[in-house]
């Protein structure tokens, strides 16, 4: 009888729920996962972050590509899960422009983490990309 192995049975039975219960680690993970969802989500938020105050349209025309209606959809969902604002501009009829939140400024250090992280990792699965490319190659020249 062939035995199955599953990350979460590794897990101590007593610890179980901090992992994977409803308020589990990869419960609270997967949530910020899903607020990032989205081609334009990131982009959207390193530009908020790097230019603190957008107006709609200086949005759309740094986000080359992206369709006002895609734009529109991301904004109200940034907004609905609390990482972005949305403030009228006073003294225009239809001015509006775009912010992060504190906590939208609080996920910036994740974010910077995980360009690390790919950074990293991109020159490491290089590094091991070639290697066996070359472990390879002389593996046919033998």
């Amino acid at each position: 009888m062939s035995k199955v192995t599953t990350t979460h049975l590794k897990v101590p039975t007593t610890r179980r729920d901090e992992c994977l219960g409803p308020d589990g680690s990869a419960a609270h993970v997967g949530r910020v996962f899903r607020m990032l969802q989205g081609r334009w989500k990131l982009p959207i938020l390193f530009r908020l972050y790097a230019d603190t105050t957008l107006r709609t349209l200086e949005l759309k025309r740094s986000l080359a590509g992206i369709s006002q209606k895609m734009l529109t959809q991301h904004l109200r969902e940034l907004q609905a899960d609390g990482l972005i604002h949305r403030m009228e501009l006073p003294g225009t009829v239809r001015g509006v422009a775009y912010a992060l939140t504190e906590m939208g400024q609080g996920l910036v250090p994740v974010l910077t983490s995980a360009r690390e992280f790919s950074i990293r990792f991109a020159a490491r699965h290089a590094t091991v990309t070639r290697s066996a490319r070359s472990e390879a190659g002389s593996r046919q020249h033998r």
